[in-house]
């Protein structure tokens, strides 16, 4: 039954444009057994049957074929449509891999260097102090503004070291100006968002804590600095066009196109107390290089594959391999003394890299491959890139409270069936 599935799914991939070029011909160390992936359309059938999803789609791709893809459930609950390849997803975080990645181009093109002050681009970004809340004699706590003992960097912004925070989570009194600031909610060009956002502390000095937050914002202002264009103008022509990435954007501007949008649960909109899930039938002004773009499973697919396959694609080349084992290291190890912060989202045994989550340990009782990178949204999407078997998975779903619980077992069931 399954290899039936797996041929109509690789025809289905194949017409739509998805299947690359095979990076490598090398055999998989472990391949994927059919008994094992029967758990996982189980699984993710179970979910959909207990409605807990509308429905979802996975993929997994090695050696530059699909093994495994397969539609589950509605787009939305509302109007009853299959899932479909076509589907267009809030991607959330999932873009800023992609933000990521236009900046390396920048960086070799000797147009950008990690080691630029932030500063350099967004002159505002100088004069930024770090809130440290100090406890007063009459015991009333205030906050007291210090300088930077160093400037914030690009690699900063890459590996979120910059102290930046998203606020909606942790408490404390930095935390709760960006809470105030309702900057995920205020439609703001990336001009006027920097702008905003280096009128607040920083709740960390640079460089001393991994603190998941709006660095990638930042950097996408950065990159529409340097190209002299908007961040999306510069993503179209020199990544989502050349790759075909042609659903990629940040609102869904055709009406036609609407019915194409999967939603989540009617109750599972919120994505932190104060905001649901964004409206992307809106026109946004908002490129937000950090949480702001949708697309379907075919574009995440094929930037999933050009990384995988060392930075290149259906033979136009768009990073260095060198570039992507950079991306791909982690650059908050022991020796950087770096401290995580206490929502650390990479979990214990993973570091993170310019953009991505990177294992550096084998997670007790598998054999996990070391080095794979991954990140999610929190829309509930996520994908993972696994180099030592020459595979990629992308989840696509829209579920903000269910997303943890299931890519934990997703991706426990996926190496399962791979004999990790």
């Amino acid at each position: 039954m399954f290899g039936r599935r797996a041929l109509i799914a690789a025809l289905v991939l194949l017409a739509g444009g998805i299947v690359a070029k095979a990076g490598s011909e090398r055999p998989a160390v472990h391949t994927l057994a059919p008994a094992g992936l029967a758990k996982v359309s189980d699984y993710i059938r179970n979910e959909v049957a207990i409605g807990k999803i509308p429905g979802a789609i996975l993929l997994l791709q090695q050696h530059g074929k699909p093994v495994y893809y397969q539609n589950f459930g509605v787009r939305d609950v509302a109007t009853e449509l299959s899932m479909s390849a076509d589907t267009i997803f809030r991607l959330y975080s999932m873009s800023k891999p992609v933000t990521s990645v236009m900046a390396m181009m920048l960086v070799e093109e000797g147009k950008l260097s990690l080691d630029d002050p932030v500063s350099k681009y967004i002159p505002a970004f100088a004069g930024m102090k770090v809130g440290i809340e100090k406890k007063a004699e009459d015991g009333k706590v205030a906050l007291v503004l210090e300088p930077l003992e160093r400037p914030i960097t690009i690699k900063d912004l890459l590996r979120h070291t910059s102290g930046l925070p998203y606020g909606y989570y942790g408490g404390g009194m930095v935390r709760e100006l960006y809470a105030n600031a309702n900057l995920f909610n205020s439609d703001l060009t990336n001009a006027e968002f920097a702008a905003k956002i280096a009128t607040l502390p920083l709740v960390e000095q640079p460089g001393t804590v991994w603190d998941y937050g709006y660095s990638t914002d930042v950097l996408g202002r950065v990159v529409e600095i340097i190209a002299g264009k908007t961040l999306l103008q510069f993503e179209k022509e020199r990544l989502l066009d050349p790759l075909g990435m042609t659903e990629m954007a940040f609102f869904v501007a055709d009406p036609a196109k609407f019915p194409r949008i999967a939603e989540p649960m009617p109750e599972d909109r919120n994505i932190n107390p104060t905001t649901q899930v964004r409206d992307i039938r809106r026109p946004a002004t908002w490129e937000s290089g950090g949480g702001g773009m949708v697309g379907t499973i075919g574009d995440y697919a094929r930037f999933a594959q050009m990384l995988l396959n060392g930075g290149t694609y259906d033979g136009r080349r768009y990073l260095k391999p060198e570039t992507i084992a950079l991306m791909a290291s982690d650059h908050i190890g022991p020796e950087t003394k770096i401290a995580r912060d206490q929502n650390y989202y990479p979990g214990g045994s993973s570091g993170f890299g310019l953009g991505f989550a990177v294992r550096t340990s084998v997670p007790p009782g598998t054999t996990w491959p070391l080095g794979e990178y991954r990140w999610d949204g929190v829309g509930g999407t996520f994908f993972f890139i696994d180099p030592e078997d020459d595979l990629f998975g992308i989840f696509m779903v829209q579920t903000p409270t269910q997303r943890g619980r299931i890519q934990l077992a997703l991706k426990t069931l996926i190496y399962q069936a791979m004999g990790r």
